[in-house]
């Protein structure tokens, strides 16, 4: 488990360490504030029937945001799915945008899972092992298009998003820099896109991200991989959502190496140099 918490190493090696282990999915990003406890195992016979309405309600939610997207999903309508009545509903979730936050916490989760799983596994170096995490990634979006725009596509209307979902969100983005610092520890991070000065380009807590808890410590180098990260971000959600949402129609014939070649683009202005078939 990782903490912000400072210790005797410089930052660089802890920088380099941290990545490392999220690239494994060693790694989960915690602050000083946060409850690192692990989720409780249900242990008595009411926890256990709490916990399987739980999975049937968030089973119904799923299936609803397939048949009628994010912005209609309604408690009711899923107590109604369950046999249940609504004010049954009440008493394991509060409110529509709960349920809805616990939809998006599995959902970062899962794709977060996904991207880990591949780059702890993978034997390549670290650009065709982003390759490989951004197929994973584009298998799963594929497989499961109402889970990716859940989390990737137009904002629910009202809603706003706890602090709750922080954490699952950037599991993606530890494989990221974790990639990337693998890249510049081997040497081979040779970035096409300009140079630039980093001050002032990214938001300070998004530094955690990286194992700095105070943006006046962070190097000027670490800080330029971090604010480069983004544009393997965008580039995979982009090439991904074009697709999803008909874009490529008529313009791609083989859209699996069309996608390739996107991010493979997109990579070498960050220093990943990709080599495709």
């Amino acid at each position: 488990m990782l903490s912000l918490v400072s210790d005797a190493r410089t930052p660089w090696s802890r920088k380099q360490e941290q990545c490392s282990q999220f690239r494994r999915g060693e790694g989960t990003l915690t602050t000083v504030t946060e409850q690192t406890a692990a989720p409780r195992v249900p242990t008595t016979a009411r926890d256990r029937a709490r916990a399987e309405v739980m999975s049937e309600l968030l089973a119904a939610a799923r299936a609803r945001l397939e048949s009628e997207g994010s912005a209609a999903l309604s408690l009711r309508a899923v107590a109604r799915d369950l046999g249940m009545a609504s004010s049954a509903v009440y008493r394991y979730v509060p409110s529509r945008d709960a349920l809805l936050t616990l939809l998006i916490i599995e959902t970062y989760d899962a794709v977060g899972e996904v991207a880990e799983t591949v780059a702890r596994t993978s034997d390549a170096g670290p650009a065709q092992t982003w390759l490989e995490v951004a197929r994973a990634v584009r298998r799963w979006a594929l497989d499961q298009p109402y889970s990716f725009e859940l989390i990737y596509g137009t904002p629910v209307r009202g809603y706003r998003a706890p602090d709750d979902t922080v954490r699952p969100a950037v599991r993606m983005w530890g494989v990221i820099i974790g990639l990337l610092m693998d890249a510049d520890r081997d040497g081979v991070l040779d970035p096409a896109g300009p140079d630039f000065d980093p001050a002032g380009r990214m938001a300070p807590e998004a530094f955690a991200t990286a194992g700095y808890t105070d943006p006046a410590t962070v190097p000027d180098d670490v800080a330029r991989i971090a604010i480069r990260s983004a544009t393997l971000f965008t580039s995979l959600v982009g090439a991904i959502s074009v697709e999803l949402f008909g874009h490529l129609h008529r313009v791609a014939e083989d859209r699996s190496r069309f996608f390739d070649v996107t991010i493979a683009t997109a990579a070498a202005g960050v220093g990943l140099r990709i080599t495709l078939d």
